[in-house]
C-alpha cells in the first residue's frame, strides 16, 4: 500500500504515541480501505457506496468487527487495542453505545499503531478480517429482515 510511510517508527516508538492519536490515524486508514474496497467490488452510485461504507466505519460496525477478530490478535496487538478502548475520549458517541464507541476506538488505535510502525501487511490483514466480519454480519441482518 503506497499510503504507508517510507520511514516507519520502531514498534516501541509507535507504542509511545497517545492512543487517541493512533485512533485518529487508524480511523482514516480504515475508512480509506473500506471505500477503496467498495469501489473496486461494487458498481453503484456514490450515495449508495457511502451508505454501505457507513456500515463498516461506524462505531457499531467497527466494534462488531473487533469483537469478531479479537482471537486472531497477538498479545501485543491486544494491549494496543486495550489502550485505545480505555482512553478517555473528549467526545461522546452519537449513534452508538459508549461500549461500541470504545471498542471502535480500540480497533482504530490498533490500526494506527500498525500503520506508524510499518506493519502494513498485518494492518491489511486485520482490515480484511474486519471488513469481512462486518459484511457477514450485515448479510445475517439482511436475512433476518422481513421482505
Amino acid at each position: 500500500m503506497p499510503i504507508f510511510p517510507e520511514e516507519p517508527l520502531l514498534p516501541q516508538q509507535a507504542a509511545q504515541v497517545p492512543a487517541l492519536t493512533l485512533a485518529y490515524l487508524g480511523d482514516t486508514l480504515y475508512d480509506l480501505y473500506v471505500r477503496s474496497r467498495l469501489v473496486s467490488t461494487h458498481e453503484d452510485t456514490t450515495g449508495r457506496l457511502n451508505r454501505r461504507a457507513i456500515a463498516f466505519v461506524s462505531a457499531v460496525g467497527q466494534s462488531r468487527a473487533l469483537k469478531a477478530l479479537w482471537d486472531r490478535l497477538n498479545e501485543e496487538e491486544r494491549q494496543i487495542a486495550q489502550r485505545g478502548r480505555n482512553a478517555k475520549t473528549p467526545t461522546a458517541a452519537k449513534n452508538a453505545s459508549i461500549q461500541d464507541y470504545h471498542f471502535a476506538t480500540a480497533l482504530e488505535t490498533l490500526l494506527g499503531y500498525l500503520y506508524l510502525s510499518g506493519q502494513d501487511s498485518r494492518a491489511k490483514e486485520i482490515m480484511t478480517w474486519a471488513y469481512d466480519a462486518t459484511e457477514a454480519a450485515a448479510g445475517k441482518e439482511d436475512a433476518n429482515c422481513p421482505k
